[in-house]
C-alpha cells in the first residue's frame, strides 16, 4: 500500500470551499484560551464542511500566528465571526431555527453515540473553556446537552479532540 501525495487526494481549493454545499452544523466557541486548540477546531471545521464557527468571549479570533500554525489555512476557507455574547449568540440561533447542543457533562445529557440528527435540521454545538467547560448559563440557553462518552480515569478530552470526534460523529450521522 502506498501513501497518496497531497496533490493526489483531489481537495477543495479555497474557492470551491466556499461554493460547496456546508453540512448544516455550525460551532460555537465559548471562551476558548488556547490559540493552538481554536487552529485545530478551524482545521476540523474544514474537513466536514463546516457553516461556520462562532469564536465568543475571550476566544480569539484570526490572523494570529498560533492559530495559523495549527488551523494550515482552514481560517481562509471557514466562515467564522466573533460574537462577544455566547448566551446571546445561542438565543439568536434558536430564533433562527438552529437547534443549540452543549458539548459537556451534564444531568440529563444524551450520549453522542445516542444523538440522531434530525433530517432538514440545522445545530450548533457549542465547546466550552478548556478547564470549566460550556458555562452553565450558556448550557441553560440550550436546547439540549451531548455528553462524549468516556470510560477511562480521566474526566474530559481536550477541546479539540471533542471538536473531532462530534463534527465527524454528526456529519458521518448526517451523511
Amino acid at each position: 500500500m502506498r501513501k497518496l501525495k497531497n496533490s493526489e487526494l483531489e481537495r477543495l481549493d479555497v474557492s470551491a470551499f466556499k461554493e460547496a454545499k456546508k453540512t448544516p452544523l455550525i460551532v460555537v466557541l465559548d471562551n476558548i484560551r488556547s490559540l493552538n486548540n481554536i487552529g485545530s477546531v478551524f482545521r476540523t471545521a474544514d474537513a466536514f464542511l463546516i457553516e461556520k464557527i462562532y469564536l465568543c468571549g475571550i476566544t480569539a479570533t484570526p490572523p494570529h500566528k498560533d492559530i495559523h500554525k495549527t488551523a494550515l489555512g482552514a481560517t481562509e476557507s471557514v466562515n467564522w465571526e466573533y460574537v462577544e455574547d455566547t448566551v446571546a449568540l445561542v438565543e439568536r440561533l434558536k430564533d433562527d431555527g438552529v437547534i443549540t447542543l452543549a458539548i459537556e457533562q451534564a444531568e440529563h445529557a444524551t450520549m453522542l453515540n445516542k444523538f440522531i440528527p434530525e433530517l432538514n435540521k440545522k445545530y450548533a454545538v457549542i465547546f466550552g473553556n478548556e478547564v470549566k467547560g460550556v458555562s452553565q448559563k450558556v448550557v441553560n440557553a440550550c436546547n439540549g446537552v451531548i455528553e462524549i462518552p468516556q470510560y477511562g480515569t480521566k474526566h474530559s478530552l481536550n477541546i479539540s479532540v471533542s471538536c473531532g470526534v462530534v463534527l465527524w460523529d454528526v456529519f458521518a450521522k448526517m451523511q
